[in-house]
């Protein structure tokens, strides 16, 4: 049996993982995964696990081998983007990204932030980042995208936010408008640099757990 669910999830990556958890538990395994629509197969409940991995600092030749590499080990891997981008021959700026992986381009790794890991349930915990360090650096590489997210919805929120107020708009309900606009896009933004303060917390704790230093 077969079925298509429609969801964004965004940035929501913790959520993402509960509800595909929570699919598989009901006797749903992932079988593809599109901008909004996922496939699933059925199954027999609690058969399957998943981990939602973020992968947007890395090149489209970096993300190809690690998701390889996941699935040498066995596990089931499915692109997902993070954005309701769609585009031919595009290119994005990510300024947290390592090295090649600043420039997103479509064909390549743009539209493919994430990875979604599926394996067959176990006993031992699945985790795709085992160590202090490798916890750490991923950490830090999630709380340096959330904030310059952050940083760029504060900055349009407050733009439209001001303009919006300018009595020099000819328009009431278009200032109004953008006003009530830049307030979503100001307090999406705010949610997001306390998601990076999160994160870049998270990677503090684990750096003096290697003994790496705060």
């Amino acid at each position: 049996m077969i079925k298509k669910c429609y969801r964004y999830f965004g940035g929501l990556l913790k959520r993402q993982e509960q509800w595909l958890n929570r699919m598989a538990a009901a006797g749903w395994r992932l079988t593809e995964a599109g901008k909004l629509c996922y496939t699933f197969e059925s199954c027999a409940p609690g058969a399957y696990e998943y981990r939602v991995e973020f992968a947007g600092q890395m090149s489209y030749g970096k993300s190809k081998d690690y998701r390889a590499f996941l699935e040498g080990l066995g596990y089931e891997v499915f692109y997902k983007n993070v954005n309701l981008n769609w585009s031919v021959g595009k290119a994005v700026w990510r300024p947290w990204g390592q090295g090649a992986g600043q420039v997103s381009t479509s064909p390549g790794s743009f539209n493919k932030e994430l990875m979604l890991v599926g394996r067959q349930a176990e006993a031992s915990p699945f985790e795709l980042h085992t160590t202090p360090e490798d916890k750490a650096k991923y950490m830090g590489v999630l709380a340096r995208a959330y904030l310059y997210r952050a940083a760029a919805l504060l900055a349009l929120g407050i733009f439209l936010g001001v303009f919006g107020s300018s009595n020099r708009l000819p328009e009431a309900g278009l200032s109004v408008g953008r006003m009530i606009g830049g307030g979503l896009l100001a307090g999406l933004g705010l949610w997001m640099l306390w998601r990076a303060y999160r994160c870049g917390r998270e990677a503090r704790l684990y750096r003096e757990e290697a003994g790496l230093g705060g």
